[in-house]
């Protein structure tokens, strides 16, 4: 089986949480990343092949600085993280071939509709993986399109059309060639990759606890809770624990592969409002750049820090707000680009922090305020609580396991 898992490490690490239950039922794993992540892959005991490109790299690119600062507006987004792969798109596009030869299934996200192209190829049927609520509903819209929603249930169903189509016109130019050139596959039209989808299995990999299921979501379309992957080997260094130890629990403050144009200005920023509130923190970053009552931390997994955090405060993406929900802690996200958004909506909506504070909005004033807000309404504590024994007694991966099953026909 191949999993495609271009993208960050919110994107890989779900994927290793599904590669470790069905390498637990026999199958044999192989994801492709970048090779950023290939100790994390190879730790999980799954195969590994790499991919030419580094999103961390990317997004701290000149290049990714201008994509994060752009427009909000998901069909100049798609336009310009088009001109941001395109001269990367080749390499990528050869390396995905090679790591999926042998697959007797593909799974991916429907993003350029990898899985549709290997899948002819390869003559093996495939599943599409949703880390955002990206199947067309009526109910609301696309999470790249949220201003959909001004037009009701058709304006929210044909959003989802919208953004695909957007997406395949990008990727068109790169993908029909390499069909062509490089699989030996005819050139797919403008709607034919589109209907595809429509059809194919889909593992919606987050719960309903957080994104209640759509009335109108086909028998396709399966939610099987969020896929956990737990480092089970990491051990947390001294200076961590001894930190923990000698107060009480800090607010942890990270933004992932995200970065803001001024990054020690952000954290200058951050530092001040939490210190305005005499709070401590534990802030992701050079660890060398601690202070007494500021721990900064490298590399350290959500799913062992955050539940001894008092609060989160994050950039929103999928699988920090998972880890977020799932510790039981309440969150301030502060969303870059993309799906963070709403992820941020959902976590306010949730009741489990307060209104998100969008990262090119940050100020002093508005950080300290919702930070008070994030410390002190127990209500929003009890949400978040409630919703992280909702979320703890979720098996997802194994349950997609059970619909992987039918696609083989085991």
């Amino acid at each position: 089986m191949a999993v495609f898992a271009a993208g960050s490490r919110g994107d890989v690490q779900p994927c290793l949480a599904l590669g470790r239950a069905l390498t637990r039922r026999g199958d044999t794993v192989r994801v492709l990343a970048s090779s950023r992540y290939e100790h994390l892959v190879q730790g999980a005991g799954l195969e590994f092949h790499p991919l030419p490109a580094d999103p961390f790299e990317i997004i701290q690119s000149a290049e990714g600085l201008e994509l994060l600062a752009g427009p909000t507006n998901p069909f100049a987004f798609i336009r310009s993280l088009g001109r941001v792969l395109e001269p990367r798109i080749g390499p990528i596009l050869a390396a995905t071939r090679a790591g999926a030869e042998g697959a007797d299934l593909v799974l991916a996200p429907s993003f350029s509709f990898i899985g549709v192209h290997l899948s002819q190829y390869l003559r093996v049927p495939h599943a599409i993986i949703h880390f955002q609520p990206s199947h067309p509903t009526r109910e609301f819209p696309h999470p790249l399109a949220p201003a959909a929603r001004f037009l009701g249930p058709l304006g929210n169903r044909l959003s989802f059309d919208a953004v695909d189509l957007g997406s395949w016109l990008m990727c068109r130019r790169f993908i029909n060639p390499w069909r062509s050139k490089s699989l030996g596959l005819p050139a797919l039209s403008l709607i034919d990759p589109i209907r595809r989808i429509r059809t194919a299995p889909v593992l919606c990999a987050f719960s309903a606890t957080v994104v209640p299921r759509p009335t109108d979501w086909g028998p396709n379309v399966h939610m099987t809770g969020f896929w956990h992957h737990e480092q089970s080997q990491w051990q947390a260094p001294r200076r961590l624990l001894s930190f923990l130890e000698d107060g009480p629990p800090p607010v942890y403050v990270g933004f992932g592969s995200m970065r803001t144009e001024d990054p020690r200005a952000t954290e200058h920023l951050v530092r001040t409002a939490l210190r305005r509130l005499g709070l401590r923190g534990v802030l992701a970053g050079d660890p060398a750049t601690s202070e007494k009552d500021m721990l900064v931390v490298g590399d350290t997994p959500h799913d062992w820090l955050f539940p001894r955090m008092a609060a989160v405060v994050h950039h929103g993406g999928a699988g920090t707000t998972a880890a977020a929900l799932r510790a039981g802690v309440p969150s301030l996200v502060c969303p870059f680009f993309g799906d963070q958004a709403y992820w941020a909506g959902r976590v306010h909506s949730l009741g489990a922090g307060p209104e998100p504070l969008p990262a090119r909005h940050l100020s002093l004033p508005a950080l300290a305020q919702r930070l008070r807000t994030l410390v002190t309404e127990s209500v929003q504590a009890r949400a978040a609580r409630r919703i992280g024994r909702s979320l703890r007694a979720e098996d997802g991966a194994t349950r997609a396991c059970r619909v992987l099953d039918g696609l083989v026909g085991r």
